[in-house]
């Protein structure tokens, strides 16, 4: 490290994204002029597994030859709604889904799977898993990317998971840290508080990082929220040295990779500026620092950290502390040479995650009857998916839960606006007419009254209704005593896929939630 310029050392601290499919100009110019050593990819990256595998080859080469180090190529693989690997990939299903299995053992499986997708890919770095405990049922960001409401539950699953992906050969960074469970903002889009002291911290949200660090975690992301009763200077757990060095490393213990959520959000850039933000968070005890989207933005936090380092306000033994930890973990992950997957293995891989996502569907409440054979009596409804949250993949045009379940069932099906108002319910009421059994869709309905509205409606107009939560389980809260309420979590090809299979009576919901929910039956 010594022979390294102080252009080459800020590079290394740095993981930039790029818009297309390949390399562009501008992300040239990041490696070859500011020396960018790490990248992430996001969906707009992903065409297919042979476009992917050709471009982490392609960025390995350009990194490896203009910095000296390979690369660590990081991507949001948490399954569910947040997954990036391409659609001939295998993608698990999401953290709550596979908790409410019942079975730690599919974390460990869903994160073995999923490394070895990634690996193939050439893909050596997962921001994931979620170790948030989802003790707000209004988080806008989290809910069902969290494994539970418990300490309990979060720790038990989310180790697994992690295991499973370092024992896949990869990475795998826990987040968000010290718990972005207990918010009602989301840090892509406002600057969150959670006014909490050290001590009712312990004894929650950090239990489940405690563990993950006793168990060998070797990477962790920050979260971009204020913790006031903690951090009395105004600025976020990225940017404080209480909580990211005092706290985490000294009184925790923690000695991997202190890696930042990304530093374009909100949260940094619109109340301190992704520049101040980047050197605020190597000033704290952050190694690893996302700058995900804006080139220009990578070019000045760059400058801007050499000119905190050339005036003494950065101590240069800060930035090689955060130099050497990236360097160890690029030594042990750095190069992945993996021979590529049969489609024999990828279909291993997706049989699996096929009975992982059919053994989470949980009956939360009313009576349950599968609606084959009487399908004929039947009409399905439900709304189009749409990107609930900035952390969430992009919806999928192709993607319908009414169209698929009804093509698969033989039944009539119907799409509803995503808030349907009192005309639009009126419309659907009328067309379910004579029709016995009505299956509705609900996506995070507790968003979208229209949706639960229509639910209620139709049971009181003496439908039997069954209601899937494609989203947040919390929608089966607010349905009326009676109504069948199954949860999916997911508005997936492969939740849906399982829904049909217990609509249609293939398979009983085995599983069990993962949460406490209030509901009327």
């Amino acid at each position: 490290m010594k022979e390294l310029t102080l252009r080459e050392k800020v590079g290394q601290l740095i993981v930039a994204g790029f818009p297309g499919h390949d390399i562009d100009a501008e992300t040239q110019r990041l490696i070859a002029d500011y020396k960018i050593g790490n990248i992430i990819l996001f969906a707009h990256n992903v065409k297919n597994r042979e476009q992917v595998r050709n471009l982490c080859a392609d960025l390995q080469d350009e990194i490896t030859k203009q910095t000296g180090h390979p690369a660590l190529i990081s991507i949001d693989q948490e399954g569910g709604r947040v997954t990036r690997l391409p659609k001939d990939s295998v993608n698990v299903s999401g953290a709550m889904a596979i908790a409410s299995t019942g079975r730690p053992e599919n974390a460990y499986a869903a994160g073995r799977i999923t490394a070895r997708e990634m690996r193939e890919l050439g893909i050596n770095f997962n921001l994931a898993p979620v170790l948030d405990i989802n003790n707000n049922k209004q988080n806008p960001v989290i809910n069902v990317r969290s494994y539970g409401d418990t300490a309990e539950v979060v720790t038990e699953y989310g180790l697994q998971m992690m295991r499973g992906l370092q024992e896949g050969g990869v990475l795998a960074a826990i987040k968000h840290f010290p718990g972005h469970g207990d918010t009602a903002v989301d840090s892509h889009l406002g600057l969150p508080s959670i006014d909490k002291s050290l001590e009712a911290l312990a004894e929650l949200e950090l239990k489940p990082f405690q563990a993950a660090i006793d168990s060998g975690a070797e990477a962790l992301t920050s979260a971009h929220i204020l913790f006031p009763a903690i951090e009395k200077t105004g600025v976020p757990a990225t940017m404080s040295r209480t909580i990211i060095t005092d706290l985490l490393k000294d009184k925790m213990g923690y000695q991997g990779l202190v890696i930042s959520d990304c530093l374009e959000m909100n949260a940094i850039q619109k109340f301190y500026g992704t520049a101040e933000g980047a050197v605020g968070a190597l000033k704290a005890g952050v190694h690893l620092l996302f700058i995900s989207h804006s080139g220009q933005l990578v070019m000045d936090a760059v400058e801007r950290i050499e000119q905190a380092v050339q005036s003494g306000e950065l101590p240069i033994a800060i930035v090689d502390e955060a130099v050497e930890k990236v360097l160890q973990y690029k030594a042990k992950y750095g190069e992945v040479k993996d021979g590529g997957m049969t489609e024999a293995e990828h279909a291993v891989n997706r049989r699996a995650a096929e009975a992982i996502s059919l053994e989470s569907i949980c009956h939360v409440s009313g009576t349950f009857e599968p609606i084959v054979p009487f399908a004929a009596g039947t009409i399905i409804i439900g709304s189009l998916p749409y990107r609930p949250d900035q952390a969430s993949s992009l919806a999928s045009a192709e993607l319908s839960f009414p169209a698929e379940a009804g093509a698969a069932l033989g039944t009539r099906h119907l799409v509803m606006d995503l808030n349907p108002d009192a005309e639009e319910q009126q419309r659907l009421l009328e067309a379910a007419e004579g029709c016995s059994n009505v299956v509705v869709g609900l996506y995070n309905a507790c968003d979208n009254a229209g949706q639960l509205e229509l639910a209620n409606k139709l049971a009181a107009a003496g439908h039997r209704v069954t209601a899937v939560a494609l989203g947040k389980p919390y929608d089966l809260e607010l349905l009326e005593a009676g109504v069948c309420g199954l949860a999916a979590f997911e508005y997936t090809k492969l939740a849906i896929q399982s829904v049909i299979r217990i609509l249609s009576g293939e398979a009983q919901p085995t599983g069990k939630l993962s949460l406490s929910l209030n509901h009327n039956s």
